[in-house]
């Protein structure tokens, strides 16, 4: 199997190093940045780093953590600290004013409220794929399972100072735009491109630019791009969703070239399976996408990485994945993290997640990498080690700590 290139957007927001709050600094950081691979966003408090494409998990975590040490330099120059997460846990809207540019100015006139509350920072992640009508078709096979990407994301209980009771508030004011959401199915890049050209053409979006689902094919370079999760404090979350969605892209790949039939699921299951998964994170139940029924968090995404397995195994993904899941649903997502703090209360919600942005331990997993894949021989083992793990977690929803 040819391994394709992965490439991340990671968005940061700034905020003051004394008080927590946002701080409209992102034109003053930026001047402190490298061109090359950061940019300014449409608010004035975040910021944005684009990794270059890499086959390696190795490189394309050396690249994400690189760029988040010269971001935390520079912002350490200028007074402020930059923070990983959907939403600041401490903020006023005045606080992140609208970035200059006639495009921004056209954005808020006719968006109003969506468009300034879009205090939001997330995390997108490409897939290079050179042939547009397969990536139109593979869109199918891979919606399915992006509220589970979503969940493992999670990182924005908190909006406006407030517990909103979601691991991810940033998808719920997200949603709100006219373009966003679950992404259809497509039989050809020609349907696509109609699709967004009669958006353009009936004034819903000023521009293919806004074209906010999902997932969608880039207008830029030869990807499939996903956009549903919330940036991620912590590096290695960011890394495993950027190789988990490319095992589903490599997965939809094959299944098109086969000719084989897509699943059928109404954007109105897609959506409601996205809510499940906003308002739950890993803390309660997601929706499987192979049974359309409620199951506990750990077993959905077990699940996912058990289907995934030849894939992850040839990409020599699987070892990183299995640490870092493990991890992660022994620590919970990051909402509940954040929510655990003293008190809880959104300001010790930033001071961890300010350490968390740029705390970079050993690369998670014993074998990872071209190694791995000098051996697909061992992958018999590890399958049955997931297998094992599938079976063991208990069919009903985990201890809820955000359901009501």
């Amino acid at each position: 199997m040819s391994i394709r290139t992965v490439g991340v957007e990671e968005e940061f927001h700034i905020v003051d190093r004394r008080t927590g709050r946002l701080s409209p600094a992102g034109t003053e950081l930026l001047a402190e940045l490298p061109k090359a691979g950061f940019t300014g966003e449409a608010k004035e408090a975040s910021i944005e780093t684009n990794s270059q494409p890499h086959r390696e998990l190795a490189d394309l975590r050396a690249d994400l953590i690189g760029s988040r040490s010269l971001l935390a330099g520079a912002a350490d120059k200028i007074g402020v600290a930059v923070i990983a997460s959907g939403t600041a846990p401490l903020m006023d809207l005045a606080d992140s004013p609208q970035a200059p540019g006639d495009r921004y100015a056209s954005i808020k006139r006719d968006y109003a409220q969506v468009a300034d509350e879009q205090v939001i920072c997330g995390m997108h992640v490409h897939v290079g794929i050179e042939d547009r009508d397969v990536a139109a078709r593979a869109m199918a096979w891979i919606s399915p399972h992006l509220p589970t990407l979503l969940a493992l994301s999670a990182s924005s209980p908190y909006w406006l100072g407030a517990d909103t009771g979601y691991a991810s508030w940033r998808n719920m004011l997200w949603q709100r735009w006219p373009s966003a959401g679950p992404a259809d199915g497509f039989a050809s890049a020609r349907e696509y491109d109609a699709m967004l050209e009669g958006m353009v053409r009936s004034g819903v979006i000023l521009d293919i630019g806004m074209h906010y689902q999902d997932l969608r094919l880039s207008s830029h370079v030869p990807t499939i791009e996903m956009r549903i999760c919330d940036a991620c404090p912590d590096v290695d979350t960011s890394v495993l969703i950027a190789v988990l969605f490319r095992a589903l892209v490599h997965r939809a790949i094959r299944a098109v070239e086969a000719g084989d039939r897509a699943p059928q699921h109404s954007p109105a299951w897609l959506r409601a399976a996205t809510w499940r998964a906003a308002r739950s994170g890993l803390e309660g139940q997601l929706i499987d996408p192979t049974t359309m029924a409620g199951d506990s968090a750990r077993t959905v995404i077990w699940t996912l990485i058990e289907n995934l397995m030849p894939d992850l195994v040839a990409a020599g993904d699987f070892a990183f994945v299995r640490a870092v899941t493990k991890r992660m649903l022994d620590a919970g997502s990051s909402a509940a993290q954040q929510l655990r703090t003293a008190g809880p209360s959104p300001r010790a919600a930033v001071e961890l997640l300010r350490a968390q942005t740029v705390a970079f331990g050993e690369m998670p997993g014993a074998s990872t990498g071209a190694a791995t894949r000098k051996k697909p021989s061992g992958g018999a083992g590890e399958a049955e080690e997931v297998h094992a793990s599938v079976e063991s977690v208990e069919r009903v929803s985990d201890t809820p700590t955000l359901v009501a």
